[in-house]
């Protein structure tokens, strides 16, 4: 089984992380529109099925707009909450709203590659990663992986929101997109999610699939034992 996967992860292409901040780089004012049409409701969804409770220290990987975020900050008022995103402009950007909106929260945004995560081991109660998985190669998913669970305190939940594959036309759709800008699109994953969180050490307790609009999302939930 672990030599099929890896034989699966290894023909992904390989993550184009520069040319993927420069893009993220250069729309962060006007990506709060994409989110908020699109994953809105995958990540309110994310957000219930993470067990989050109020006072934990969370961590959000690819914080994007920071639409999500806000959410995890609301929820998570008295505890602490902590966001990276590759993009300085997108990170920057999510740390001015968040602050501005909540004053009083324990709170920091700063830019950060998810594939070497500057933190402690066991460090967090809860991550949360949206749309992330799409921008990197087979191998970097894996270590990516690796680097949650590092961060992660045991019985401590991983919810990730992956671009759905469920929708035949959206899925064709999605490759040219994702043949013609690459370094913005990526590429679907979600079918051979499941077995890779697995092989990380993570056991999988909820997994549902929803749409917005056309746009399909996948939610899973795992949890560190």
């Amino acid at each position: 089984m672990q030599t099929a996967v890896a034989l699966r992860t290894d023909k992904l292409p390989q993550t184009i992380a520069a040319r993927t901040q420069r893009v993220y780089d250069h729309l962060a004012a006007v990506y709060p529109a994409s989110t908020f049409l699109f994953h809105s409701k995958a990540h309110k969804q994310a957000l219930e099925m993470s067990g989050l409770r109020n006072g934990m220290s969370v961590l959000e990987i690819a914080t994007g707009s920071g639409e999500m975020f806000r959410r995890i900050i609301k929820a998570n008022s008295i505890g602490y909450t902590c966001g990276v995103d590759l993009s300085p402009n997108m990170a920057a950007r999510t740390q001015r709203v968040a602050r501005r909106k909540f004053p009083a929260a324990n709170l920091d945004c700063q830019a950060v590659d998810a594939r070497v995560l500057p933190f402690r081991c066991d460090a967090f109660d809860a991550v949360f990663c949206c749309y992330l998985f799409e921008l990197l190669g087979g191998a970097d998913i894996e270590s990516t992986l690796e680097e949650i669970h590092r961060v992660m305190k045991p019985r401590a939940t991983f919810t990730m929101v992956l671009i759905g594959q469920h929708t035949r036309l959206f899925n064709k759709a999605y490759h040219v997109a994702g043949s013609l800008v690459p370094a913005f699109w990526g590429r679907q994953v979600a079918t051979k999610f499941p077995e890779l969180v697995k092989r990380a050490n993570f056991r999988i307790v909820e997994d549902i699939q929803l749409r917005q609009g056309f746009y399909p999302s996948r939610i899973l939930t795992a949890r560190k034992d």
